[in-house]
């Protein structure tokens, strides 16, 4: 019997994709919430003797947490195998130290907690500065598809002599893996972060570049502020507009528009989060890594 695919909460376009591309059921539910803001979730198809699979991303994770929570307690009630997930953006993942006396690992945190309700899990490019790998997190099967060739094969078709820079010591990998596979020119900024919203960057030699055109490439693009802070300094050296690429289109409160708003070129994302800067379809690179751990 084929697996069956729900869609959690923003992740409705995911879930059917998916579900096209691999040939499965894209089943029914109702989620909602009442007007006190508890979750309301009813699986309408059945799940006996099937694998199920929900789909969809864990940005605003305290919101849509529950929803999964309650989703996947279901199916298993109501005979289902096994509970996989697909969250093309994973959640809690920045918190992967501690940084102050006080605090705790959150991303160790949470990957037990999400542990405890799947079975396996699929998701695109985490957040992994100081953890390894998933294990160190997740006690379950984990997958990571990157979005490296995607993004690169996008600029390959977009942009004219790009020149692939990252905004960061921490967003070198992302950057360097663009490169490779577009075959261009790349460097890495460097960033002075004095607190979430106050963030400066320094950048190399630019006078060889200004031939290209900059194309600046994070993972997480959450308030933007370390985009913004180099788009900034690409336009004071006087180099092209840059092209702001993001993995995972977080855009938290009017990020998006005050990067608009600074001049930049463009600004696109890979489809991970449902946002109108989508422009990098991943779906197709999802399916086989979902079908993986089926088989």
């Amino acid at each position: 019997m084929k697996p069956i695919l729900f869609a959690l909460p923003g992740g409705e376009e995911l879930a059917q994709r998916l579900a096209q591309e691999l040939g499965w059921e894209h089943g029914g539910a109702t989620i909602r919430r009442f007007p006190d803001g508890e979750a309301y979730v009813r699986l309408l198809s059945d799940v006996a003797g099937r694998e199920v699979v929900f789909a969809g991303s864990l940005d605003r994770p305290d919101e849509k947490f529950m929803t999964l929570y309650f989703a996947a307690g279901l199916a298993r009630e109501q005979g289902a195998t096994r509970i996989g997930l697909v969250t093309p953006y994973l959640a809690y993942m920045r918190q992967d130290s501690v940084f102050h006396k006080g605090e705790g690992q959150t991303s160790v945190a949470f990957g037990k907690l999400l542990s405890s309700i799947v079975n396996w899990m699929v998701t695109i490019d985490p957040h992994l500065h100081r953890h390894n790998s998933l294990d160190e997190c997740y006690s379950i099967p984990t997958s990571i598809v990157h979005a490296a060739a995607d993004i690169a094969q996008w600029v390959k078709q977009n942009i004219e002599r790009p020149l692939i820079i990252g905004p960061d010591a921490e967003s070198e990998q992302w950057a360097g893996e663009v490169a490779k596979f577009a075959g261009a020119p790349c460097i890495v900024l460097e960033k002075i972060r004095r607190g979430d919203r106050d963030v400066s960057v320094s950048v190399p030699d630019t006078d060889r570049w200004r031939d290209h055109t900059p194309v600046l490439v994070d993972d997480i693009a959450s308030t933007a502020r370390t985009m913004m802070s180099a788009a900034a300094h690409v336009l004071n050296a006087g180099l092209a507009r840059p092209v702001c690429v993001a993995v995972h289109p977080v855009f938290a409160d009017n990020a998006y528009a005050e990067l608009q708003d600074m001049g930049v070129g463009q600004v696109i994302s890979c489809n991970t989060i449902a946002h109108p800067s989508n422009a990098i379809d991943l779906v197709p690179a999802l399916a086989p890594a979902v079908r993986a751990m089926i088989n």
